[in-house]
């Protein structure tokens, strides 16, 4: 699944009718790619905040301890797995109203297949400075929405016309529950809910 993006670009929408046509079940698309998927980024951001430590601007890095590192690398993988599944069957339940294929494994691999940018982009969670890691993130993110476009029409089997209405409604979506979890994190962690920094 990793190199899926790569190949899309070259292959065009070949390899997503490709995709399209496997018969994988839900368990094996789950155990195959989501949870791969949702591994990387937290080991990354686990190597690289104890090793070089979180670098806001001008200031010294803040270094955190292994264990508060080790929870927060584990929530970041419960947010993840949980994120990619919730999208799997957000997808399928917006389905009917775009005339879009009802196989859960079809969804499933849709998201695997956006996701696979922004988790190589998170490689930049190796060297976490706030800066380099927008400068990779950005260009990670469009990725992942020209692989949307391209990609729901042909994995979920509707007219390129519903394919974008499907993706936009996504987006949309998952800005608006960006928004929301970042506030809620905010408001945790300003009433003692998170790691102090000591800022």
């Amino acid at each position: 699944m990793i190199f899926v993006p790569v190949a899309v670009v070259v292959q065009g929408n070949k390899l997503f009718s490709h995709l399209g046509q496997e018969t994988a079940s839900v368990g094996v698309v789950v155990l195959k790619d989501i949870l791969p998927l949702a591994l990387i980024p937290p080991i990354f951001l686990y190597v690289g905040s104890t090793l070089s430590g979180w670098e806001i601007g001008a200031e010294d890095p803040i270094h955190l301890s292994k264990n508060i590192v080790l929870l927060v690398s584990l929530c970041y993988f419960v947010a993840l797995f949980a994120g990619f599944i919730g999208l799997a069957v957000l997808l399928r339940w917006m389905a009917p109203t775009y005339d879009a294929s009802l196989e859960l494994s079809r969804h499933l691999t849709v998201v695997a297949t956006v996701a696979t940018p922004m988790v190589i982009g998170s490689l930049a969670h190796l060297y976490p400075h706030i800066f380099v890691n927008m400068l990779v993130i950005i260009p990670a993110l469009i990725w992942s929405m020209f692989l949307l476009y391209r990609g729901v029409p042909v994995l979920l089997d509707t007219t390129p016309q519903q394919g974008m209405l499907m993706a936009s409604s996504l987006i949309a979506i998952v800005l608006v529950a960006t928004v929301t979890l970042l506030g809620v994190t905010v408001v945790l962690w300003t009433h003692g809910f998170g790691p102090s920094l000591g800022l």
